[in-house]
């Protein structure tokens, strides 16, 4: 199979392109970017010099193609590639939300193609991994509520836990995107930590949207706070709830175990994990626990946001898309140190 990606030059866009240089099953074939149309992909990034592709404009003919472009601008590449029936796993956010008129009050902009929403399906394999396999339009998640979800789809299916929800992440630089912005230079990133988007995230619809799917449509008060710290990738997400059940840790651990004991992707560990535990890889390590004092449900998750929060997912989309095993391409252990 060909596959092309759109805006290769952000960073989930070059992720993808070194995954893909290594996936045994299909051929990248085309790269587009704006900003460096016309050089070689090897001198934008030396370390990818070995697949001999030239970036280009305009997307060339693939069976399947990535959209890494920024929101709002993503749906217009995406829509006539629709149109052509080609298969599509666009890892913006444009097509994750299905309520149209989301878009203009969290994203400023209204969507082009209202009924490409309802026929996309979330990239979410733990949770639609059937769906999937027989889209042409796949959503890929945010990384942000990738890890939030996991964390509690066990506890909000089961009806673990009150509806009332704390999620607390932290975010490597990374998740920011390549562009230049004064928060991210070294100078100001670097030996600072902060909480930013407390009036709401852009990723906090899209967390409500599934947890509510999951809760079988209960209301839910989910209040989520995004921090950046000083480190280049990585997520680590620790999210609160009161119980709403008597159960004991050891019970908990058996249903977090349960729900997960066939996903390739994701582990419910032992020990509260680390960021580095994950980086490089496309794992999400999951940790619940109790604190017996205040009755409340802490789960701990962490992934690499390039990864599994961003272009491996994509990549375990794709494999699912093309009725190729799940993991093909992304069996690789986490990097260390």
């Amino acid at each position: 199979m060909k596959v092309g990606i759109i805006n290769v030059t952000g960073y989930t866009g070059v992720e993808l392109a070194r995954l893909l240089s290594q996936h045994p099953e299909v051929k990248l074939v085309s790269v587009t970017g704006r900003s460096a149309a016309g050089k070689k992909l090897g001198a934008v990034f030396p370390h990818l010099a070995d697949l001999k592709l030239t970036i280009e404009a305009e997307l060339g003919e693939v069976d399947l193609a990535f959209s890494a472009m920024p929101h709002k601008e993503s749906a217009p590449e995406v829509i006539p590639l629709l149109n052509k029936g080609i298969k599509v796993v666009d890892i913006s956010a444009d097509f994750r939300l299905k309520e149209a008129s989301e878009y203009k009050q969290w994203y400023g902009f209204t969507h082009p193609a209202p009924k490409f929403l309802k026929e996309a399906i979330y990239g979410l394999p733990e949770l639609y991994r059937s769906k999937i396999a027989s889209a042409q339009l796949v959503a890929n998640p945010g990384c942000y509520p990738t890890a939030a979800i996991l964390a509690l789809a066990p506890a909000v299916k089961a009806k673990l836990i009150e509806p009332d929800i704390i999620i607390d992440s932290k975010s490597g630089i990374s998740g920011a995107g390549r562009s230049l912005s004064p928060i991210t230079h070294y100078a100001e990133a670097n030996e600072d930590t902060s909480a930013y988007a407390l009036e709401g995230h852009r990723h906090l619809p899209e967390i409500v949207q599934e947890l509510r799917l999951l809760s079988g449509g209960k209301s839910l008060a989910v209040s989520f706070v995004p921090h950046l710290v000083p480190m280049t990738r990585g997520i680590l997400t620790t999210c609160y709830a009161k119980l709403a059940s008597g159960k004991n840790e050891k019970q908990l651990r058996e249903l977090y175990r349960d729900f997960y004991k066939d996903e390739p992707f994701v582990r419910v560990v032992d020990s509260p994990p680390h960021t580095k535990h994950t980086m490089g890889s496309n794992f999400c390590l999951v940790y619940p626990t109790i604190d017996q004092r205040a009755g409340r449900l802490i789960v701990i998750s962490c992934l690499d946001n390039l990864i599994k929060g961003g272009s491996g997912q994509a990549v375990q989309n794709m494999n699912l898309m093309l009725g190729l095993p799940e993991t093909t391409g992304l069996e690789a252990p986490a990097v260390y140190p």
